[in-house]
């Protein structure tokens, strides 16, 4: 244990240490403009949050009822990717306003477990669902940036982002809504090379409001799926983290 602390203490000495020397600055006049544009590309993790509707009293062809229960989560976590153009207003020495349009495409992979109708094992019927999703966004951010020292700048970033949701069928057990608004926060550093900045980013981004389509039960043909369909009628919110490299 000690050694990991002298090793961490001295790595951190020397970054100290180099970051009290000056050097040549690239690009030094690259953030006096007063708008200029970029190009971005990048990496995201879909998650979706499910508030599941708990035990259902399904009415039999018969007249009978009985109750089920189906949970619904996503099981795993895929990555996707992001492309897109940006567009940034100076706003003054230390805030910026960035509006950037994008595309992501990534999937969420949903596991339903029925734990009502269950295998000789005893196991909960399982199904799967893969909701691939593309997405239309225009991110709006504010960025707040330190002082720049040498070639490096780091900055804190909040913002709305309204996206289209292009994807969804009406085969698919569940659908989303064809819009949805996330709440954005993330970190970034402005990194100036001789020839562009380059800007690393690393963003959080929640959902604001309910994206589950509750009317795509009446789309089902197949009866036996609509207890599943219905299993997180409640509400499903988004989430996102999102690793973005901005070319300026």
């Amino acid at each position: 244990m000690r050694q990991i602390v002298l090793i961490i203490t001295t790595i951190l000495g020397v970054l100290s240490l180099h970051a009290q020397d000056r050097q040549v600055e690239n690009k030094p006049y690259i953030d006096l403009r007063p708008f200029h544009f970029g190009v971005l590309v990048g990496t995201h993790f879909q998650d979706i949050e499910f508030q599941n509707i708990g035990p259902q009293t399904i009415t039999n062809e018969d007249g009978t009822t009985t109750e089920k229960l189906v949970t619904t989560d996503q099981d795993r976590t895929d990555m996707g990717f992001t492309v897109g153009v940006l567009g940034e207003m100076r706003l003054g020495t230390y805030f910026a306003l960035r509006v950037a349009p994008a595309m992501l495409f990534g999937n969420k992979h949903l596991t339903f477990l029925n734990h009502t109708d269950k295998l000789e094992s005893g196991e909960p019927i399982t199904m799967h669902q893969d909701l691939k999703s593309v997405y239309v966004s225009s991110a709006v951010n504010l960025i707040y940036s330190a002082k720049r020292f040498n070639n490096h700048r780091p900055y804190l970033m909040a913002g709305i982002n309204p996206m289209i949701n292009l994807s969804g069928k009406q085969s698919d057990i569940i659908k989303l809504k064809p819009y949805d608004v996330l709440l954005e926060i993330g970190v970034g550093c402005d990194l100036y090379l001789p020839f562009f900045k380059l800007r690393p980013e690393l963003k959080f981004g929640f959902g604001l409001i309910d994206n589950m389509d509750k009317n795509h039960v009446e789309a089902i043909k197949d009866k036996n799926l609509i207890v599943y369909t219905n299993s997180v009628i409640k509400q499903s919110k988004s989430k996102f983290v999102s690793l973005t490299f901005y070319f300026e």
